[in-house]
């Protein structure tokens, strides 16, 4: 199975407001940017999004180490939140209804397909790639700000 490295970030100006998502995929020492964005959405949304188009992006089941500075997105993931949103008809234990259910249910059945392990970072902290990202999402933000 190959080995993956995914970079991801999401931005928003305003929240809600005009967003943006970035990603880096890494394999064998090429690098493959994506970005995209959304006039009316929120920063959680494109955190998502970063992640499911790079995964997405994949034209078969890999071992991919994801590296992002959510943790809306880490915690959900590592600790078994998403998946348990889901089988609790996307209740959460507080009893409130999920956010992003769509996206969740996308990004379950990414990881379904794809072997994932997460590392989290703090945001503009330094780190390159997260940087990078971080840049390609406020780009789009601002190209879809109205």
């Amino acid at each position: 199975m190959k080995r993956v490295e995914l970079f991801t970030d999401g931005a928003c100006s305003g929240n809600p407001g005009a967003g943006g998502w970035g990603a880096i995929l890494r394999y064998n020492g090429h690098e493959k940017e994506l970005s995209g964005g959304e006039s009316q959405t929120t920063n959680n949304r494109m955190e998502l999004i970063a992640v499911i188009e790079g995964l997405k992006a994949l034209k078969e089941p890999c071992e991919v180490h994801l590296t992002s500075d959510s943790q809306y997105v880490c915690n959900a993931i590592t600790k078994g939140w998403a998946r348990t949103w889901k089988k609790n008809n996307w209740i959460k234990s507080d009893k409130s209804k999920a956010k992003n259910p769509e996206l969740w249910d996308e990004l379950l059945s990414l990881l379904d397909i794809h072997h994932l392990t997460v590392t989290w970072v703090r945001g503009h902290n330094g780190h390159p790639e997260n940087e990078r990202c971080d840049a390609l999402a406020v780009i789009q933000a601002k190209k879809h700000a109205k």
